[in-house]
Order: structure tokens, then C-alpha cells, then sequence
């Protein structure tokens, strides 16, 4: 195929043979699912070593700043899951925006399906999970086993390449995306104690600030950043999880282009020309504001929405989530952990709650208003979705931070470890024995 566009003028340099790879690797998205597993991986080993104290007492050291009479000083591990996460949560809700206005959510009727089995995805896990804890310091939990992890599941999905029917891809990813929005209500309502009614006023006004200055037009990102920065703050202190201003702030980010793909063309077009000096006029070197106003065009020629999340992915998939699980994935694996109360309910919320409830919306809309799986699906390919769908690891693990402590919470971990492991191969083994499947429904 012929390349859109010709090679770049700028020369190669020898840094460029070295950096190329990695930047080739960082931008297949099932590669940050191999570090996830791999900073997982390390985590277990150091919490189940010789050096697990000095691993532990890692994340609980100290950090902070002090500002006149202000004053804050937080563990490491609370710096990486309200500060950093903060960012995760922001590419999150650039998802979630994408997807109700310009993915499969945008449209009722094609989002009905992948809605429909997300909610049976929470509903019936985090009820079978407080059956199983009812009465139990560890009912708080309950949240635990509603989540999927999208980066696991993309990953799974990469494995088993073109044996996977192309619409379930698109099923499980927007049902990922809806499973996020159920999780940050989860985060918003069921796990916020005290409020700071005067500190979350100062966060709303925040992004009522945002909103004008998207309005009025103001585009430089280092303005939005430092707004940005003051309205987690003002969450972090208001008793909501600072977390959440990260997903107000992805909603609030421009996702219309200000100048149409056929504007920059004709610029570029017409600037060609006269650096040809194909207009009867000798050619002329670009200048200073010749370059600007090329680079102006170029960059408001691509929406905001799609310049972040395209920007800020790599990080996030690279070296947040990674570093989160390092934080949090570390715990003493025995095989007596396994049977804890806490854990056998997030399994069970996980491998059976989740795979149940996907299939039981689904054969719900399916009969009441689809009539027939679309994208030639069968039952077993619907079955192994829901399987995939209860690897719930990175948000699973963050709202097992939120519920609980002490035992119940390593109790919740080793049943998060586990109930991941399984359900990613129970969900890859049943796509691989119904790939493409057809039969009458």
C-alpha cells in the first residue's frame, strides 16, 4: 500500500535506531499488559521473600511538602493511588467521553448490549459477594469483584488474535468502559465517609473554571494543568477520592477540532506552493510565524480529547499501572490465604458472579430486543467474554484499598490474584474451543 504521506525530511540520527524500537513496542497496547504482569510478578516475589519488610516499608515511607501553615505528608503508596492514579482516572474518563460521542456508546440501540451485560457484571457479582460476607467486617468489599481490567483483557485478546470474532472485541472493550463508569460510582458513593462541603465547593468551582476557559478559548494545556492540579487538591481534601478529578476533568475535555482536516490541507497545499515558488514568485524560505502558523493549524486539526489520550497512554500503561501494582499487588501467597471468607468471596464474585451475570443481560436483551446475537457471536464466545471480563486486577485491587485494611484487605488481594489468574484462562480457553461461532438462536 502506497503511504499517505511522504517520508519526514528530518534527518535520522544514531539516537533514533535505538529510541524507534521501544516507541514501536510502547505503542502496541497488549505490551502494557505483559508489564502490568510483570511488575505483578516482582511484587509477589519481593512481598513473599527475605526482603518483604523493607519491600513493605517501601511504600510507607513519608513523603511530602509544607507551604506557609500547610502541611502535607502522605505514605509513598498514597501518593502513587490518589496522585498518580489521578492521571490513570483522567485517560479513563477521555474513554469514556470517546465512547458516548463517537464509539459504540454513542448510539442506544448498538450500546444496549454491551451496557446491558456490564451492568449484569456488577449487579450480580457484588451481590453474590455480599451473600457470601453478609454481616462480615469484609461486606464493605462488596464493590471488589464489579470491576474489569481493560489492559488484561486487550492483552488476552491480542493472544488469541483473529480467532476472536472482531464485534466481540468491540463488545468487551465498551463493556470494559461501562464497567469503568459503574466503578467511579462505586469510588464516588459507596466509599466516600466525611465531607468537606467547603473544599468540594472549591473543587466544583474548579472545573466550572475549566469549563469557561474551554468556552472563551484558551488551549494551552499548562494553564488547564495547573487548574488542574488545584482541583485535585481540593477534592483529595474534601473527603471524595481525589481520583474522581481526574475523570470530571477527562469529561470536560474538548473532543471537536477547530480546524477540519480540509483547512490544514489547503494551508499546507497553498504553503507549498509558495515554498516552491510554483505562484510565479521566487521560492521563499519559511519563516518564524510561516512555521508557527503551520504548527498552530497542525495541532488544533486534531481534537484535545484525542492529543491526550493518544499522549498520555503510553504513561499510563507503561509506568502507572505498573508502578500501582508494585504498590499494591504485593502480598504473602499461602495456600491457608486462599480459603479466607474475604478472598473466596472476591473469587466467586469474579469467576462465577461475573461470567453469570454477562451472559444472563446479555440472553435478556438479546430475546427482548436484538433478537439474535449480532456479529455472528455464539452462547460459548458470549460465556468466554463474560470469563475475560472477570479479570479485575488494577481497579479491583484500588477499590479493595478504599474498603478494606489490615487482613481483610491481603485477604481481598490474594482473592483478586487468583480469581484474575482463573478467569483470564477459563475466558481464553472457551474463545479458543468456540472461536467463530454460529449456531441457531
Amino acid at each position: 500500500m502506497a503511504r499517505r504521506i511522504p517520508p519526514s525530511p528530518v534527518p535520522s540520527d544514531p539516537i533514533d535506531r535505538l529510541v524507534g524500537p521501544i516507541q514501536r513496542f510502547l505503542h502496541v497496547e497488549a505490551a502494557s499488559g505483559v508489564v502490568l504482569l510483570a511488575c505483578t510478578a516482582i511484587a509477589l516475589v519481593l512481598a513473599n521473600s527475605g526482603w518483604s519488610d523493607a519491600f513493605v516499608g517501601l511504600w510507607k515511607t513519608k513523603v511530602g511538602f509544607a507551604f506557609g501553615g500547610f502541611e502535607m505528608k502522605h505514605s509513598l503508596k498514597h501518593w502513587i493511588n490518589d496522585g498518580l492514579m489521578a492521571i490513570f482516572f483522567f485517560v479513563v474518563g477521555l474513554e469514556v467521553k470517546r465512547e458516548i460521542v463517537a464509539g459504540e456508546l454513542r448510539n442506544l440501540r448498538q450500546a444496549a448490549l454491551p451496557v446491558a451485560a456490564a451492568i449484569g457484571g456488577m449487579v450480580v457479582p457484588a451481590g453474590l459477594y455480599l451473600l457470601l460476607q453478609a454481616g462480615e467486617p469484609g461486606a464493605r468489599g462488596w464493590g471488589i469483584p464489579m470491576a474489569t481490567d481493560i489492559a488484561f483483557v486487550v492483552g488476552c485478546l491480542a493472544v488469541l488474535g483473529s480467532r476472536v470474532p472482531s464485534y466481540l472485541r468491540v463488545m468487551l472493550l465498551s463493556l470494559a468502559i461501562v464497567d469503568d463508569i459503574g466503578a467511579i460510582l462505586v469510588i464516588a458513593i459507596g466509599y466516600t465517609e466525611k465531607i468537606n462541603m467547603s473544599a468540594l465547593g472549591l473543587a466544583f468551582a474548579g472545573l466550572a473554571l475549566v469549563f469557561l476557559l474551554g468556552r472563551v478559548g484558551v488551549r494551552s494545556f499548562a494553564v488547564y494543568t495547573g487548574v488542574g492540579a488545584l482541583i485535585w487538591l481540593a477534592f483529595h481534601e474534601s473527603g471524595v477520592h481525589a481520583t474522581l478529578a481526574g475523570v470530571l476533568l477527562g469529561l470536560l475535555t474538548p473532543h471537536q477540532t477547530r480546524v477540519a482536516h480540509g483547512q490544514l490541507g489547503e494551508l499546507l497545499e497553498s504553503a507549498g506552493r509558495i515554498f516552491r515558488g510554483d505562484d510565479e514568485t521566487p521560492a521563499e524560505a519559511p519563516g518564524t510565524d510561516d512555521v508557527q502558523l503551520l504548527q498552530q493549524t497542525a495541532r488544533e486539526s486534531v481534537s484535545p480529547l484525542v492529543y491526550l489520550e493518544r499522549s498520555l497512554h503510553p504513561w499510563v500503561g507503561f509506568l502507572i499501572m505498573p508502578v500501582f501494582a508494585l504498590a499494591n499487588a504485593g502480598v504473602v501467597l499461602t495456600p491457608s490465604a486462599f480459603s479466607d471468607p474475604v478472598a473466596t468471596a472476591v473469587m466467586a464474585g469474579l469467576v462465577v458472579g461475573k461470567p453469570v451475570g454477562v451472559f444472563l443481560a446479555t440472553f435478556l436483551v438479546v430475546r427482548l430486543l436484538l433478537g439474535k446475537l449480532p456479529g455472528g457471536l455464539g452462547w460459548g464466545t458470549v460465556v468466554g467474554a463474560g470469563f475475560l471480563a472477570g479479570i479485575g486486577f488494577t481497579m479491583s485491587l484500588f477499590i479493595a484499598g478504599l474498603a478494606l485494611e489490615g487482613a481483610a484487605l491481603e485477604a481481598a488481594k490474594v482473592g483478586i490474584l487468583g480469581a484474575s489468574a482463573v478467569a483470564a484462562l477459563l475466558g481464553m480457553g472457551l474463545l479458543l474451543r468456540f472461536p467463530d461461532e454460529r449456531v441457531a438462536r
